[in-house]
């Protein structure tokens, strides 16, 4: 049962970030150049994630969060801002 509830933690924050950074590259983008490539390499990434959280039982969800975050474009650039 916990193993269940861990990688349904998971996949939540999996769904919950690929929901915002939708949203944010809609927001600033528009339609016209919404990058369809790169979302559909997130939600990849973030089901490959998932699967990894599902097979390997001592993965914690929080590893799990922090690796998808780092797909992400944002939390990208906030670590090069913060680090050069």
């Amino acid at each position: 049962m916990k193993k269940t509830l861990g990688t349904m933690a998971a996949a939540m924050v999996v769904v919950l970030l690929t929901g915002t950074f939708a949203l944010a590259e809609y927001a600033a983008a528009g339609v016209a150049n919404f990058p369809y490539f790169q979302l559909g390499c997130l939600i990849i990434g973030g089901m490959t994630v998932i699967s990894l959280k599902h097979k390997y039982e001592k993965m914690y969800t929080g590893e799990v969060a922090g690796v998808f975050a780092l797909f992400t474009n944002p939390v990208i650039e906030g670590i090069k801002n913060l680090v050069g």
